[in-house]
């Protein structure tokens, strides 16, 4: 399942650059909470919750819970943080609000299993996946962990696809069609760089040259 995150915010009442500048002025971070057809919540965060969502990774495939501090919470995608071209510190925030129903555009990471016995791999093949992580539309309650795909006893040349995949979970690739994701690959061969000796051909010995004269 989609990890689900609470943070902390603080209301802010007034928009534009300059209540931006005084919000930073004042540590806190400004962001916004926007869409499903309802009116855009001015909010403040704390710049070590941004950043520490920075360094896990991952965040654009997160749930958000933002809990506006003697408000409401509201359900929502982190859809983009603005950094200070220099400092490397968050400017500000996008939260896109989720409606009920609502499908969200997450990347799920794919994993493949069965290497250490598939006959391709054994004889020198190698895995060459396509995709790491897939782009897909699904219910934000059912974002699987990862895309499962079995190896199995394919061999050399056998080609993988999104029908491949032992549970889609009800996602939808943002790809149309069955697509490839990964195939076994033959072994690379590195040719070996033969370098021939030029052949040096030796000048005749002087004595031997002026009796060819006479």
């Amino acid at each position: 399942m989609v990890q689900t995150i609470r943070i902390e915010a603080e209301a802010r009442e007034l928009a534009g650059k300059g209540a931006a500048r005084a919000t930073r002025k004042q540590g806190m971070v400004p962001a916004v909470i926007y869409g499903a057809k309802e009116e855009a919540i001015l909010i403040a965060l704390d710049p070590r919750d941004v950043m520490k969502e920075m360094h896990k990774g991952g965040w654009q495939s997160h749930l958000y819970e933002v809990a506006v501090k003697g408000g409401s919470t509201t359900r929502t995608l982190m859809r983009d943080v603005q950094f200070h071209p220099l400092k490397d510190t968050p400017l500000h925030v996008d939260f896109q609000r989720l409606a009920p129903g609502q499908l969200i555009r997450v990347k799920v990471p794919v994993v493949f299993t069965g290497e250490d016995t598939n006959t391709g791999v054994k004889e020198g093949g190698v895995v060459n996946a396509v995709y790491r992580e897939l782009e897909v539309m699904t219910d934000p309650d059912k974002v699987p962990d990862n895309f499962t795909i079995d190896l199995g006893d394919h061999p050399i040349g056998h080609s993988f696809h999104w029908s491949d995949v032992k549970d889609q979970a009800g996602a939808k690739p943002v790809l149309a069609g069955d697509f490839v994701m990964a195939s076994i690959a033959p072994p690379k061969v590195v040719e070996e760089e033969v370098i021939v000796a030029p052949v040096v051909t030796a000048a005749p010995a002087k004595g031997k040259a002026a009796k060819g004269k006479k």
